[in-house]
C-alpha cells in the first residue's frame, strides 16, 4: 500500500510593514496609504495608523514568492496597478479586496507604473527595456514600444495623456506620440543613469534627477494645430520671441530650462510634485529628502528682478571703483532689461529645506489632501521596515506618524512557541515581540539586546517567563504579561548560541561561543514587602569544550546532550556524569542546527556543507547523508511522536522530510530571502518560520493527502513550464536579434496560461465538431424513421455547438486573447472562423468577435487567401462585421449626444455655468501680479532718479515732508 502524508500549506505571514523593492503611494482619497509587503500590498489607514486590508495574490498562483515591484493608485477610482517580479501586472480594487484583472506583457520585473490623468490608460516599463500601453478598462495590452537600451526607470504622461515621457538607465529621456506610436524626441545631456522622472500637474515644468549633482529642468511645448508652438507657462510666453517659438521644431516637446544644484552627493532616487504643484520632492538614495517651492509667475518675476537688479548694482559698483566711465554706457545696454526680466530656473525653484531621517529612506509619497496650516503631508518608506509621515510647513517640517510596532526593525533571528501554542516570541537586534499565532497581531514589544536564541520557560501558565540569549552574552528573563525585562545575567563571555530546556522542566542548558556548555535551574523568589514570587536562574554546572558551542540538544528522556562545536563534530555527553559518550563525524563544514526525535532514537544535524545527515543516537551511525539544501541548513526540527523532519535554510526554502525512508516529501516556497530560524508546535499541526525579509510565516497542516510520486510529478511539471518560459524569454538573445530600435510590438506575453486557454479552445472545437456529426446523423435516421430522443453530450452543459465554442473563447481573459489565437494551428483557425457568423446574432459580443476576426485574419491572412473554402466565410463576416460594428458605433455616438445635451440642459436651470474656475482664478492673479509689477517699476524709477541726482551734485538730498 502506498504511504500518503499530509500536506501543509501557506495560512498567514506577519511582521512586514514596508518591504524594500517597491514604491509606497496614497490612494486619490489620501486616507489610505499603499506599501509592497514583499508579494503582497498593505493597506494602512492613515489616521489610525493600522492595516486595514491586504492585497494578496491566491495562493494558487505560480510563484508566491514572486516581491511586489511598482505600485500606483489611480487618480480618479479605487483601483491600483500593482506590478511584479515576474513581468506581470495586477488591478486591484482596494475597497472591494478583489483582483479585477490581470495583465502580462513584460518579460522582466515591472519597475515603473503611471496613469494617465483619467485613469482609463495605464503605461509600464520593465527591465526588459520595454514600454507597455493597457486599455485599463478594455483590460487589455494596447501595444510595446521598444527602444530604451536599458531598464526603464520612470514614466510621464504629457499634453492630456497623447504623449509618453519616459527614463532609463541608458542616460536618455524619449518623448513618444501616443497616436502615431513612434519615438518623437531623444533628450540627452545626463552623464549617469536617470532614475526619476516628474512634471507638475499644470505640465509646465518637467525635471529629471539621476546621480549627476544636478537636478535637469525642461519647459514643455504645446504645439497647437497650425504648427505654431507655446511654452508651458505666461510668463515664459512673454519673455521668448514669437517668431523663435513659431518656428521652432514642431518634434521638440521638451526644451532645456535650467539645472538646479542638489545639496547632497547621493544619486537622486525619486522626484514627485505635489498634487497643487508647488512643492516638489527630491528623495535621494540616502536619508534626506530635499524640499523645493515653486514660485507663481508674479514671484518669479519680481524674483527676476531683483537679481537683475542686484547684478546691475554690482556692475555699477566695479565701473565705479575702476573709474571706467567711457565704457559705463555700453556696459548698461548689455544687461537685461528689468521691466521684462529672462525668467530662469533659480527664479521658479526655491530650495525650502532638508527632511532628513533617522534611516534611509526607500520611498515618498505626497498626500493629495493638505493637512490645516501645512503646506503638504509626505510619507516616507524606511529600509528599517517602517513608514513615517511629515507635515511640512513654511520654516521646518515635524513626524506626526510612525507606523513600527507591527514589525521588527532588522532580520528574524530567532523563533519560539510557548507550551500550549498560544504565544509566539521572534527576536531581533533590538526588540523581542510576543506574536498571538492564530490572529498573527503584535500583543508585546520589549527592548532587548541582539537576540540569538530564546525559550519560554514552562510551568505555570498564569505567569509566563521567557528567556531570551544575546549577542552580548546575557539572559534576558522577561515577564510576558507585564511585557518587562526583569532580569539581565552575565552567563557567558561571548554570543550565547543555543539555549534548551530540561525535559523535566526544572532548569535549562546555554551554549556560548566562550567554550562553554552551562546548566541553569530555575528559582522564585519573593520580593520585600511583596506578595508576588519573581523568576530567578542560577548556575549549577558548567562543561568546558575545545571550540565554540554552535548548537546544543538534549534527548526527550534527559540522559544525552548533543552539542556541536566549530570543529565540524558534534561530541555526546551523558547529562547526569557529564561523561563522553559519542563524536559525529562527517560534516566538512560547521553544523549550525540539530534535533533529536521524541522517541530518542535518531538525531538530524544540519551542516553549512547544505547536507543534513540522520544518525542513531544508540550507536552513534549515520543512517543516511542528503544534499538537502542550495545554501547553509539553518535550523531543523521534527514533527512531535514522528520521524518527520522539518529544514529551513539560506535558499529561501522549508522542506518536509521522511527520516524512515530519506524521502523529500514536500518543498514549500515562500520567503524572499535567507531562513533564520524554525518554530514548530507540540502537535505538529502548524509551523511558523522567521526570515532576512523581516516576516514571520505560519505554515498549517491541513486534511489533503498527497503521494510522493504525485510530488516528483509536480516537481518536473514546474521545471519543464520554467524551460517554456526562459524560451520565450529573448534577454539572452544576441544583441543583433534584438528588435530594432523604435519598434512597435505586440503588448502580450506567451505564458503557461495562455497555452492553456489554446488547449481549451481546440477541446472545444472539436467536442463541438463531433457534437455537429451526432446531430446530423440524428437528423437523417429521424428522415428514415422513428428513432430515440436525441441525448445531447452532457460535457457541453446543455449549449449548442456553437454558443459552447463561444463561452470558450470567452473565458479567456481579454489581455491574452492574442497570444491564446496566435497559438491556433490553420486547421482550427479555420473552424473557428466558421462560428463567427452565428454569434454576430450577440450584439454584447460584438468586440470580442471583431477581435477573434482581426487577429486570426492578420495570422494567417496568406492562407486563407489560398484556400478556396475560406473565401465564401470571408466574404460573409466582411458584410455581417461592418454591420455590427457601425451599430455599436452609432450607439456610442447616440449616448455622447444624450450626456452632451443633458449637460446643455443643466447649464441652462443652473445660475452656475459649466466652466472651468481656474482659468478665472488665474486671470485674476494675473491682474494682481501685474499691479505688483507696476509699483515696483515705479519704486526702482525713484530710486534710479535719486541715485543720478546724487551722482551729479556730489551730496545726497535731504527731503523734509
Amino acid at each position: 500500500m502506498v504511504k500518503s502524508y499530509l500536506r501543509y500549506e501557506p495560512a498567514a505571514t506577519f511582521g512586514v510593514i514596508a518591504s524594500l523593492e517597491s514604491n509606497i503611494s496614497y490612494d486619490s482619497s489620501g486616507k489610505f496609504l499603499l506599501s509592497p509587503a514583499l508579494e503582497k500590498v498593505a493597506v494602512w489607514h492613515v489616521r489610525q495608523g493600522v492595516c486595514s486590508e491586504t492585497l494578496s495574490p491566491s495562493a494558487a498562483s505560480p510563484a508566491p514568492s514572486l516581491a511586489v515591484t511598482a505600485i500606483v493608485s489611480s487618480p480618479s477610482s479605487s483601483l491600483v496597478a500593482v506590478g511584479y517580479a515576474d513581468g506581470s501586472i495586477r488591478i486591484w480594487d482596494f475597497s472591494k479586496g478583489t483582483c479585477e484583472t490581470t495583465l502580462n506583457g513584460h518579460k522582466g520585473a515591472v519597475t515603473a507604473l503611471r496613469y494617465n490623468s483619467n485613469g482609463s490608460m495605464l503605461a509600464s516599463g520593465g527591465k526588459d527595456n520595454d514600454i507597455i500601453l493597457w486599455d485599463v478598462v478594455g483590460e487589455t495590452g494596447l501595444y510595446r514600444l521598444r527602444g530604451h537600451r536599458d531598464q526603464v526607470t520612470d514614466l510621464l504622461f504629457l499634453d492630456s495623456g497623447k504623449k509618453l515621457v519616459s527614463s532609463s538607465k541608458d542616460k536618455f529621456v524619449r518623448v513618444w506620440d501616443i497616436e502615431t506610436q513612434h519615438c518623437m524626441q531623444i533628450v540627452s545631456g545626463h552623464h549617469s543613469e536617470i532614475w526619476s522622472i516628474d512634471s507638475d500637474p499644470e505640465e509646465r515644468y518637467v525635471v529629471t534627477g539621476s546621480a549627476d549633482l544636478e537636478l535637469r529642468f525642461y519647459t514643455v511645448v504645446k504645439h497647437d494645430l497650425e504648427g505654431g508652438a507655446t511654452l508651458g507657462s505666461s510668463d515664459q510666453k512673454e519673455s521668448v520671441d514669437d517668431g523663435l517659438i513659431s518656428g521652432s521644431n514642431k518634434w521638440e516637446v521638451l526644451k532645456h530650462f535650467g539645472e538646479i544644484q542638489r545639496q547632497t552627493k547621493d544619486r537622486v532616487a525619486k522626484l514627485r510634485f505635489n498634487k497643487p504643484g508647488t512643492l516638489l520632492a527630491c528623495q535621494v538614495a540616502g536619508k534626506t529628502v530635499e524640499i523645493f517651492r515653486i514660485l507663481d509667475e508674479a514671484e518669479s518675476k519680481r524674483k527676476a528682478k531683483r537679481r537683475i537688479h542686484r547684478k546691475k548694482e554690482k556692475k555699477e559698483k566695479k565701473e565705479k571703483k575702476e573709474k571706467e566711465t567711457e565704457n559705463g554706457d555700453v556696459k548698461h545696454a548689455s544687461l537685461e532689461d528689468g521691466s521684462n526680466p529672462t525668467i530662469v530656473v533659480s527664479d521658479v525653484f526655491k530650495l525650502l529645506h532638508i527632511l532628513r531621517s533617522g534611516k534611509k529612506i526607500c520611498s515618498t509619497s505626497f498626500c493629495p489632501i493638505n493637512a490645516k496650516n501645512s503646506l503638504a503631508t509626505l510619507a516616507l518608506s524606511l529600509n528599517n521596515n517602517s513608514i513615517e509621515t511629515y507635515t511640512i510647513g513654511s520654516d521646518s517640517s515635524t513626524q506626526t506618524l510612525a507606523i513600527e510596532l507591527q514589525g521588527h526593525r532588522s532580520d528574524v533571528r530567532s523563533l519560539s512557541l510557548s507550551p500550549d501554542n498560544s504565544l509566539l516570541l521572534s527576536t531581533s537586534h533590538n526588540a523581542v515581540k510576543i506574536w498571538n499565532p492564530s490572529t498573527c497581531n503584535c500583543l508585546r514589544t520589549i527592548d532587548s539586546g541582539y537576540g540569538l536564541c530564546s525559550m519560554f520557560v514552562p510551568g505555570d501558565q498564569s505567569n509566563k517567563y521567557a528567556l531570551v540569549g544575546t549577542k552580548g552574552g546575557k539572559i534576558e528573563i522577561i515577564d510576558v504579561a507585564s511585557a518587562t525585562c526583569v532580569e539581565v545575567v552575565e552567563a557567558h563571555g561571548g554570543p550565547i548560541h543555543s539555549i534548551a530546556g530540561l525535559p523535566d522542566k526544572t532548569g535549562f542548558v546555554t551554549g556560548s561561543a566562550d567554550h562553554e556548555v552551562k546548566f541553569w535551574e530555575y528559582r522564585r523568589l519573593k520580593k520585600s514587602g511583596e506578595g508576588l514570587e519573581r523568576l530567578t536562574v542560577s548556575n549549577v554546572r558548567t562543561m568546558k569544550m575545545n571550540d565554540d558551542v554552535l548548537k546544543i540538544a538534549l534527548s526527550p528522556d534527559a540522559k544525552y546532550i548533543a552539542v556541536a562545536l566549530l570543529d565540524c563534530t558534534v561530541k555526546i555527553f551523558f547529562v547526569d556524569t557529564l561523561k563522553f559518550f559519542l563524536t559525529l563525524y562527517g560534516h566538512k563544514l560547521p553544523v549550525l542546527c540539530m534535533d533529536i526525535s521524541s522517541d530518542g532514537d535518531l538525531i538530524v544535524t544540519g551542516s553549512a556543507d547544505k547536507n543534513l545527515k540522520i544518525w542513531g543516537l544508540d550507536f552513534g551511525d549515520c543512517h543516511k547523508s542528503i544534499f538537502a539544501h542550495a545554501d547553509s541548513v539553518m535550523d531543523v526540527k521534527f514533527v512531535p511522536n514522528t520521524h518527520y523532519v522539518f529544514s529551513v535554510g539560506k535558499d529561501r526554502l522549508l522542506k518536509y522530510w521522511d527520516a524512515d525512508t530519506f524521502e523529500l516529501l514536500l518543498t514549500v516556497d515562500g520567503h524572499h530571502a535567507e531562513i533564520w530560524c524554525l518554530a514548530l508546535s507540540s502537535r505538529g499541526d502548524f509551523i511558523v518560520t522567521g526570515s532576512h525579509d523581516r516576516s514571520i510565516r505560519r505554515w498549517d497542516r491541513t486534511d489533503e493527502p498527497f503521494f510522493i510520486e504525485e510530488e516528483r510529478e509536480k516537481r518536473l511539471e514546474e521545471m519543464f513550464e520554467a524551460d517554456i518560459d526562459g524560451a520565450s524569454d529573448n534577454r539572452y538573445a544576441p544583441k543583433d536579434e534584438l528588435p530594432e530600435e523604435g519598434a512597435v510590438a505586440s503588448a502580450g506575453r506567451k505564458t503557461q496560461e495562455t497555452l492553456t486557454a489554446t488547449d481549451l479552445i481546440i477541446e472545444a472545437l472539436d467536442m463541438a465538431e463531433a457534437e455537429i456529426k451526432r446531430i446530423a446523423e440524428y437528423e437523417e435516421e429521424k428522415a428514415r424513421g422513428t428513432v430515440a430522443k436525441f441525448q445531447s453530450n452532457i460535457l457541453m452543459l446543455g449549449l449548442s455547438p456553437s454558443d459552447y465554442v463561444l463561452r470558450s473563447v470567452s473565458n479567456v481573459r481579454p489581455n491574452d486573447l492574442e497570444q491564446t489565437l496566435l497559438a491556433l494551428p490553420f486547421s482550427d483557425a479555420l473552424k473557428l472562423l466558421s462560428y463567427l457568423k452565428n454569434w454576430t446574432t450577440n450584439s454584447e459580443k460584438a468586440e470580442l468577435i471583431c477581435r477573434v476576426a482581426v487577429v486570426l485574419l492578420q495570422t494567417h491572412y496568406h492562407q486563407l487567401i489560398s484556400t478556396p473554402s475560406a473565401r465564401p466565410v470571408l466574404s460573409e463576416l466582411k458584410d455581417i462585421l461592418h454591420a455590427r460594428v457601425k451599430e455599436c458605433k452609432d450607439t456610442l455616438g447616440f449616448n455622447l449626444a444624450a450626456m452632451d445635451h443633458l449637460k446643455q440642459l443643466m447649464a441652462m436651470k443652473s445660475d452656475a455655468p459649466f466652466r472651468d474656475a481656474k482659468t478665472k482664478l488665474l486671470e485674476i492673479r494675473s491682474r494682481l501680479a501685474k499691479r505688483n509689477d507696476e509699483r515696483t517699476d515705479t519704486r526702482e524709477e525713484r530710486k534710479k532718479k535719486k541715485k543720478q541726482k546724487k551722482g551729479s551734485d556730489g551730496h545726497a538730498w535731504t527731503v523734509v515732508q
